[in-house]
């Protein structure tokens, strides 16, 4: 019984919980807040009422930004028992059939009448409805309702759900990653609970946050990112459990030659070195120039008349409390510090073992350095897969591959994916569709990997195109 209480409240929406809003293809993550105001499709928006009701429950938007479940549609405006024609030809779109004028159809929404009442106004009011064909007054009436119906769907976050948000609304964030090529490297790069997968992931962290859901809070997840530090705003849109962020590692780039080549604790030490050094340098800077305006105010100043001696006392207080700040903001900097070292040397003793069960790549960065470099972590028999918007990155990375060997069954493939609108006597493919979706190079490891250096072949990147920007596995993280 215990089991099925908490299995039921995982499926209700709580507080704090992270949740999708749809409206028609449009979607948006926000986070569930008491007595927050939220902008939706530029409407204001509270979800208090939404607390504690299942996913996946359709809302109707009333007048405050207020929330109620909908009830079940009424059947009335269905058009299975009413008269219909037998083609179209006859109708002439000249916007002379409908009586009601816009002012008509404002002044219903004054009344407060809602989405289905106003489109069975709307049926009443036309004069060629009836003349149309069956599948077209069905067409008429979910146009309609789309467009005044003022309801709102809840969902739960997922891979999919996330990812046809991100393609929606920013695809530029993703590489206009599609949620089936998302899938496809889910699927080639093996993802299973109680494995090791290394993740390159400058997407907004959408595969970094598909690879701990496909893993469910068992394993590590070691997320390898260039300088600036880890992006994870799609992970959080997930709203994973906290356990799930147990098994999550973050690991620079710049520092991976050093790691392969035993040489990272010094490496740590020197950038720790260097940081401190720059510290006291920008100090000294900040100090020098206030002594020399002080000596110059000095020397060219005549000495004004005598005033009664301040009271020393407000100064040496002020002084003081700068002091204790100082000394607390350089007491904070050295525990991140700390803490950003643990972190550091925690994921290089994962990585040390040279044994992980997976790598995926996704970024806006050219993949071949990058998989040169990461692909020495992987145990032999292991699965690897890249993304890239283009083509022309993944060819070089193919042929590297193949001149240094140590990998088998590479492939790259172009995901390609249509929707078929499925109806009764009118199934067929839908008009308009994704033009593409990027590309995937796939590949195993096999023991003895060479790590060799081959000349670059000439890419066959359209005239114009910016190359994809190159990481070094080396170097500060500055």
């Amino acid at each position: 019984m215990a089991e099925s209480g908490e299995e039921d409240s995982q499926c209700r929406i709580r507080e704090g919980d992270h949740v999708v809003l749809k409206r028609g293809e449009i979607f948006k993550a926000v986070q569930v807040q008491l007595k927050k105001k939220l902008m939706f499709e530029k409407k204001w928006i509270f979800l208090d009422k939404a607390v504690g009701e299942y996913y996946s429950t359709t809302f109707e938007m009333l007048s405050g930004g207020n929330l109620e479940p909908q009830k079940p549609k009424n059947t009335e405006t269905s058009t299975d028992n009413k008269e219909a024609g037998t083609d179209n030809r006859n109708i002439v779109d000249d916007g002379k059939s409908q009586k009601l004028t816009r002012d008509d159809i404002e002044t219903l929404k004054e009344k407060g009448l809602k989405g289905q009442e106003i489109t069975q106004q709307l049926i009443e009011n036309s004069s060629t409805f009836r003349d149309k064909t069956r599948f077209a007054q069905d067409k008429y009436i979910n146009k309609k309702n789309k467009k005044y119906e003022n309801t709102i769907t809840i969902l739960k976050p997922s891979c999919r759900i996330l990812a046809q948000m991100y393609h929606g609304r920013e695809p530029g964030k993703i590489c206009h990653m599609r949620y089936d090529t998302l899938a496809q490297m889910l699927t080639l790069g093996n993802i299973h609970a109680g494995s090791k997968i290394l993740v390159f992931d400058t997407c907004a962290g959408l595969v970094l946050g598909a690879v701990m859901e496909r893993m469910g809070g068992y394993g590590s997840v070691v997320q390898m990112y260039p300088a600036g530090g880890p992006v994870r705003a799609g992970v959080e849109n997930f709203g994973f459990p906290a356990h799930f962020h147990e098994t999550l590692h973050e690991f620079p780039i710049c520092h991976v030659k050093a790691l392969l080549e035993g040489r990272l604790e010094a490496t740590l030490d020197t950038s720790a070195d260097m940081s401190l050094s720059k510290q006291t340098g920008d100090k000294d800077r900040t100090d020098a120039p206030e002594e020399q305006n002080m000596e110059t105010s000095s020397s060219t100043v005549p000495d004004p008349a005598p005033d009664p001696a301040p009271d020393p006392a407000p100064v040496l207080d002020q002084e003081g409390e700068n002091e204790k700040r100082k000394e607390i903001r350089a007491q904070e900097k050295k525990v991140r510090m700390e803490e950003k070292r643990k972190k550091l040397v925690s994921a290089a003793a994962l990585l040390k073992g040279r044994n992980a069960d997976g790598l995926i790549i996704a970024s806006r960065f050219h993949p071949c350095p990058v998989l040169l470099g990461l692909i020495k972590f992987l145990a032999p028999s292991r699965p690897f897969v890249v993304y890239s918007q283009y083509k022309e990155p993944l060819i070089e990375c193919y042929t590297k591959l193949k001149e240094q060997g140590g990998t088998v069954n590479l492939r790259l493939s172009d995901s390609w994916l249509r929707h078929y609108q499925v109806l009764p006597n009118r199934t067929r493919p839908v008009l308009l569709m994704s033009g593409g979706g990027g590309f995937i190079l796939s590949g195993i490891t096999v023991a003895g990997a060479v790590a060799g250096h081959a000349s670059r072949p000439t890419s066959s990147r359209k005239p114009g195109e910016p190359a994809p920007k190159r990481l070094k596995l080396t170097g500060s993280e500055g």
